[in-house]
């Protein structure tokens, strides 16, 4: 059952009879993955020559946090100032705990009973 088209006849949105979408689906979303990834802009000048611009991955920030950063600039001086915080030892650590050890030494009955 579809939806009763509840516009007027008499209404005018502005749009010229040569637009007509009733027959069209539109997709939402369509470029969001290619935003999320980064891409790339060329702009053809009037010289000829193609001016080309990247922008990387966007990141969004919540609306609280912000509110004390207002451009990209002030947070990438903000991250650079934690990462220098963060020793270097640290990193290799976290790094060094993933890392797969020998095995340990098996003890076996005869050397421990010699012991005690």
């Amino acid at each position: 059952m579809k939806k009763a088209n509840n516009i007027p006849e008499d209404y005018d949105d502005g749009m010229l009879p040569e637009y007509d979408f009733t027959d069209k689906k539109g997709m939402r979303g369509k470029y969001y993955r290619d935003r999320q990834k980064g891409y790339s802009v060329h702009i053809h000048n009037e010289d000829g020559t193609i001016t080309v611009q990247h922008f990387g991955p966007t990141i969004t920030l919540d609306p609280d946090v912000s509110a004390y950063f207002p451009d990209s600039e002030s947070v990438n001086n903000a991250l650079r100032a934690l990462i220098a915080l963060v020793p270097s030892k640290q990193v290799s650590e976290k790094q060094a705990k993933y890392k797969v050890n020998k095995s340990p030494i098996k003890k076996t009955a005869k050397k421990t009973a010699a012991r005690k």
